[in-house]
């Protein structure tokens, strides 16, 4: 400490006392010696006053010296307190009162702790808000290894964070796609997290990049459970693609499963046949004795089927007391004959063994026609048809029996050929028209928009629907040129909507595979709207799930880029594809529409009505919009007011309508004198 105090400032002041204190004790001296020589002091008394000078003085500066070291030593036993106690976390007072001698390390020592509590309570705050998210947050370094783990991720892992830190995220989260994150945050991606008692957890997670300039410093994982959305999404899949009282494939299933076998004949060069069974006189049995026994009976008429079957068949029930069987793996045209031939009897011998329904004896026969792929069609639609004609030849003969297709058991090639002869010249003598079906929001009843519908004003038939002519469309590049006229016409009529009511409701048109295949179809987008001087924001595009899916990369780009331009976007049939929910996270949409073949029994099938309150719960998780297709009944809209669906369209509403009508219901609407305000009153009482 003394050498501490000679290189002090404070050395000049004291040391300068001292001196002075020293001069003064020499004076003293002097003053004795004299006296002495004058022989007024004798040497004794010289001696004994000269000591006591001398002690005096001593004892002086000794004092001095340690009030001076005391000084100057209690600033610096402040500053030691002070930074023990900042050691020890204390960092609300300041290190010491300014002292002039020391203001600079005071001022350094005080700033110091004033970072030092501002960074801790930045860490605290850090730490209540990592502790209270609900999600499993990992923060790792530039390399992935984890840093920091939130109390969800110890919940998620079942790790405490110690075990946590230092391990790869990537190894914690298994992931099948390992694509490297672009730009600050990537999109929504699936996982399995493996816990240490060997049990798995399905999550959904996101990586967030932590950027400093170009160089990625840290990483943010966030990752939520998803084991209760899979197992909804599974019972969705199921209930979709099963019929409900026979629990083999529905029809859509079928077809999914026959357009499977199709493309794998087609590249193994092998053949296919579809059987399409009827029950003859169903009517008489549900008649006679009642719709339970009915069901009872086509129960029954499946599980006989079925028992029939061997490896590559499969069975579906396509409508009321319809059937149908697919055989696969065969090579030889001949010896697929064969089998049928031997099947055929054996499946109308099982289901016409009578059998007991509630106490009575049913007898029940059927009638069955059988198309081959690809001798009588090369596609599930011509196929299909193809088995049905010859069903209806069974029919015909007396039912109780079979017939194979032949090519003049109808006329429909004929006129399909026709049809698309006349589609051709639909363009030029102006046959094409657009219809417009309101969408009314639930929770008010206001019309909030509406959807294009295509039709074909054929002269000598009437109105033509989709259905007939846009399949023939897909097969030609007429498809494209049907788009491109309902994008302009759509165009024309909101603008001409916009004369009479300022803000008209936004229009949705539907979008194929094939326009989105298009090299051009962004600029064509993008001209269209600029011609018209209508804002992308006024349109919404339906695309199906499987448009969606047939090239999820590519198409993604694009309906960025759509969605970059103002379109809003929505996917169209929802629950008649093969996506999930998660899957269509990737995508930019903001509404999902329920397919009118669920929506129509949601009254009255519990499986169905489960299948739409799933929908409608996960979409609302995802923060999309749900539109239900096909509402018909004030049941139904009742079913969907109670269950939170968004918004409503369907015959109930009145039968689509023409641009003028469609304008004309606008201008009531915000006159305020709607129509159908007393169904959704009804509806949600």
């Amino acid at each position: 400490m003394l050498a501490t105090f000679l290189n002090s400032p404070l050395k000049r002041r004291y040391v300068g006392a001292v001196l002075l204190l020293a001069g003064s004790v020499a004076a003293a001296l002097g003053v004795l010696t004299y006296l002495l020589a004058a022989g007024t002091l004798s040497v004794a008394a010289f001696a004994s006053l000269a000591l006591a000078d001398i002690g005096a003085g001593t004892v002086a500066c000794l004092m001095l010296l340690r009030r001076a070291l005391d000084r100057f030593s209690a600033p610096l036993r402040a500053v030691t307190a002070s930074l023990q106690d900042t050691a020890d976390g204390e960092l609300d007072s300041s290190a010491f009162r300014d002292t002039p001698e020391l203001l600079e390390l005071a001022a350094a020592v005080n700033a110091m702790r004033k970072n030092l509590r501002s960074s801790t309570i930045s860490r605290d705050y850090l730490d209540r808000l990592l502790s209270s998210m609900a999600e499993a947050l990992l923060i790792t370094d530039a390399e992935g290894k984890v840093e920091r783990a939130n109390a969800a991720a110890v919940e998620l892992f079942r790790q405490d964070e110690p075990a946590l830190i230092g391990r790869l995220a990537d190894d914690l989260i298994l992931s099948s796609d390992r694509r490297r994150t672009e730009g600050v945050a990537s999109r929504p991606r699936e996982g399995t997290v493996l816990r240490p008692d060997g049990t798995t957890v399905s999550v959904s997670y996101t990586v967030a990049n932590v950027r400093d300039g170009d160089k990625v410093q840290s990483k943010v994982y966030a990752a939520h459970n998803i084991d209760e959305r899979k197992r909804v999404e599974q019972r969705i899949r199921y209930l979709a693609r099963t019929d409900s009282l026979t629990k083999i494939a529905n029809r859509m299933q079928f077809q999914h499963l026959l357009q499977q076998a199709i493309a794998r004949a087609r590249r193994t060069q092998q053949y296919v046949a579809m059987l399409y069974l009827d029950v003859d006189r169903f009517k008489d049995i549900n008649d006679t004795f009642g719709h339970a026994a009915g069901d009872a009976s086509l129960e029954v008429f499946a599980r006989r089927v079925l028992a029939e079957l061997g490896d590559n068949s499969h069975a579906g029930r396509l409508a009321g007391d319809e059937f149908a069987v697919l055989l696969t793996g065969f090579e030889r045209l001949d010896a697929i004959q064969q089998h049928l031939n031997e099947l055929a009897p054996r499946l109308l011998a099982a289901v016409g063994k009578p059998f007991q329904v509630h106490g009575e004896e049913i007898f029940m026969t059927a009638s069955l026609g059988v198309a081959i792929y690809p001798r009588d069609g090369d596609n599930v639609i011509d196929l299909i048809r193809n088995a049905d004609a010859a069903l209806y030849a069974a029919k015909k003969a007396g039912g109780n029996c079979f017939e194979f297709y032949s090519s003049d058991m109808n006329t429909e090639a004929v006129e399909r050929l026709m049809l698309k002869s006349k589609l051709r010249r639909a363009f030029e003598r102006d046959e094409l028209r657009l219809h417009y079906q309101p969408k009314y929001r639930l929770t008010t009843g206001r019309v909030e928009g509406a959807e294009a519908l295509l039709r074909w004003d054929l002269p000598e038939r009437g109105l033509v629907f989709p259905s007939d002519f846009v399949p023939l469309a897909e097969e030609t590049n007429l498809i494209l040129q049907l788009g491109d006229w309902v994008l302009n016409r759509v165009c024309a009529d909101y603008r001409a909507w916009q004369r009479s009511v300022p803000s008209p409701c936004r229009v949705s048109l539907n979008l194929s595979l094939r326009q989105l295949q298009q090299r051009r179809f962004l600029d064509q987008v993008r001209d269209t709207f600029r011609a018209h001087g209508v804002s992308p924001t006024s349109l919404e595009l339906e695309i199906t799930e499987t448009t969606l899916m047939e090239d999820p990369e590519r198409t993604v780009r694009i309906l960025d880029a759509l969605y970059g331009m103002g379109l809003h976007l929505a996917i169209d049939d929802f629950g008649t594809g093969y996506s999930s929910l998660s899957a269509l996270q990737q995508f930019p949409i903001s509404t999902l529409k329920i397919d009118q073949s669920f929506v129509r029994d949601v009254a009255i099938d519990r499986d169905d009505a489960a299948i739409v309150d799933a929908i409608i719960q996960m979409a609302h998780s995802l923060r999309l919009e749900v539109v239900a297709e096909g509402v018909e009944s004030e049941a139904q809209l009742a079913f969907l007011h109670r269950h939170g669906c968004d918004y409503a369209q369907g015959h109930l509403f009145g039968d689509p309508m023409t641009a003028d009508e469609f304008c004309e219901l606008l201008i009531a609407e915000s006159a305020g004198t709607g129509k159908y305000r007393r169904l959704f009153a009804t509806a949600e009482a």
